[in-house]
């Protein structure tokens, strides 16, 4: 099987990955192919990043050697009972729905000897900062693993795990952007309601968020050894830290990420 690589789904992600791979040159453009029924979607995939875009996936599955389903979940169904016939155990498939575990592909596939990895991607990879987990199934080899996590480092960080983990990933990391979006919010009102005009309110908030992260990546402290260097003795921040403690911050910060592994979970058996 050859060195392409075929994405089934046009849409925000699969695009994000594209741009990822192009830029970091791991695939040049001529190895790329698109699935997109969207003429306009398809024109625009050709147009932006100089590859071939076809209406349907029959060519994709013919021309390339590994295949990266990036349709919802709930479209998976009708895409796989389309392409039975047109998958061979050469193939390397990689699908980025969430919620589908990998025996899903294998019975909507009517066969047990494909190379499967599931990947769990969160939306920052639209500006190539995902943070990604991958599991293969036992037909896939650790330099098809290797391979894929490859790919998906050229749009963050990407972790080989157990696929028993990925629901825990979807909790963490694949949910994650949406409690931190909610906090810049909360940080943002919380500026307004202090007397700080929106602008100023927003730019603050976010510039600290982003300050903040790279800090504790930098730095490689322990946040707990960060949180200590900026709270003083009887001054502001632990007047703050007081209420977040007494709220039960951390405690529910920690029941939303449980709350959203345990709904992965059901998906998964659905």
């Amino acid at each position: 099987m050859n060195n392409k690589i075929g994405f089934i789904g046009g849409g925000q992600m699969g695009e994000a990955l594209i741009r990822g791979i192009i830029n970091s040159g791991l695939y040049e453009q001529d190895d790329i192919l698109v699935a997109e029924p969207n003429s306009e979607r398809c024109d625009y995939m050709s147009r932006t990043y100089g590859i071939t875009c076809h209406s349907s996936s029959e060519q994709i599955w013919n021309s390339c050697g590994t295949v990266l389903l990036a349709v919802k979940p709930q479209i998976m169904g009708i895409v796989l009972a389309a392409s039975k016939d047109l998958v061979s155990p050469e193939h390397l498939i990689i699908t980025i729905a969430a919620g589908l575990p990998i025996s899903f592909y294998e019975e909507g596939l009517g066969r047990d000897d494909c190379k499967i990895i599931r990947v769990m991607p969160n939306t920052p990879a639209l500006i190539l900062e995902a943070a990604s987990g991958l599991s293969g199934n036992s037909n896939v080899s650790r330099e098809e693993l290797l391979r894929c996590e490859e790919i998906l480092n050229k749009v963050g960080k990407a972790v080989i795990l157990d696929e028993s983990a990925l629901d825990a990933v979807t909790g963490l990391s694949g949910s994650g952007p949406a409690y931190v979006f909610t906090f810049a919010d909360a940080m943002i009102d919380a500026g307004i309601k202090a007397g700080l005009p929106r602008p100023t309110a927003e730019t603050l908030a976010l510039q600290t968020i982003l300050g903040s992260v790279k800090l504790l990546i930098e730095s490689k402290k322990h946040p707990a050894e960060l949180r200590a260097m900026v709270t003083s003795p009887g001054g502001t921040t632990i007047a703050a830290q007081h209420v977040l403690e007494r709220s039960g911050f951390k405690g529910i910060v920690m029941d939303a990420v449980e709350a959203a592994v345990s709904r992965s979970r059901e998906l998964g058996k659905n």
